[in-house]
């Protein structure tokens, strides 16, 4: 059986760790430098670093706060935020990073998973997707940071993601982020089951059994989360703990 992977995520506006409801009512969370380094050594699996208002403001991720955040930890480290060209991913990776994560860039120009795949290995990309469910219909993704949606349905845009190289999605449901009243089971489970790529799920978690839930009945592979880890709301040994004791398997 292979192992859930708990991911802390990291929110970076001007240089400092935030977090909101529903992508909106940002408040600061701390240095990301020393978050980095409590949750590499509190046992997270992996960190996420998101440049997330890079895209709107028309600039490249933070180098330099990327490397100091490579150098500080351990663990495989995914950066995301203004990546548009094989340029920017060899900065990245150069800085320090394992992975990197394209959202808006990839659906203004699909091609660009395909290409970046090529260059680095599909290990090495991950297609993060940012959801709402629009007019009581359907999933739709969104850009920019969660302002602009698209054209795009959500489960048919990640079945095109994989096809195109990427090595894994990162799912946020925009609904669920911050709420804390738990995953998406139902989307997550449903493009977790016909995906042949990890799905890491993301927005929603408040408690120990909301990760239980999404790992069971949505079928992820990693349950990543923000506020509940910065405000020390959930300890990520503990949580590990619980999950094992549960039954789900995780690297201790």
């Amino acid at each position: 059986m292979l192992t859930k992977r708990i991911i802390p995520c990291l929110d970076i506006k001007e240089g400092r760790t935030v977090k909101g409801t529903n992508f909106v009512n940002l408040r600061d969370a701390g240095d990301a430098v020393e978050l980095a380094d409590l949750y590499a050594k509190s046992g997270a699996d992996e960190l996420v670093f998101l440049d997330i208002t890079a895209t709107v403001d028309g600039r490249k991720t933070l180098l330099e706060l990327v490397n100091k955040v490579a150098h500080t930890i351990n663990i495989p480290f995914t950066v995301g935020g203004g990546i548009s060209s094989v340029a920017d991913v060899t900065a990245l990776l150069n800085a320090g990073a394992d992975k990197i994560s394209i959202n808006s860039s990839a659906v203004k120009n699909p091609e660009l998973i395909t290409e970046l795949a090529q260059e680095f290995g599909s290990q090495c990309i991950v297609v993060a997707i940012d959801t709402r469910f629009v007019d009581g219909k359907k999933h739709v993704v969104h850009t920019r940071g969660g302002r602009t949606a698209t054209d795009k349905e959500t489960i048919s845009w990640a079945k095109e993601v994989e096809e195109r190289g990427a090595g894994e999605i990162l799912l946020t449901s925009m609904d669920a982020d911050g709420t804390k009243d738990g995953f998406s089971l139902e989307l997550t489970s449903t493009i977790s089951r016909n995906a042949g790529i990890p799905i890491i799920a993301s927005g929603g978690a408040g408690n120990m059994e909301h990760f239980f839930d999404v790992f069971t009945a949505g079928y992820a592979d990693a349950g990543l989360a923000a506020s509940i880890f910065h405000f020390k709301e959930i300890g990520i040994t503990d949580l590990k703990s619980y999950l094992q004791k549960k039954g789900v398997s995780m690297r201790l």
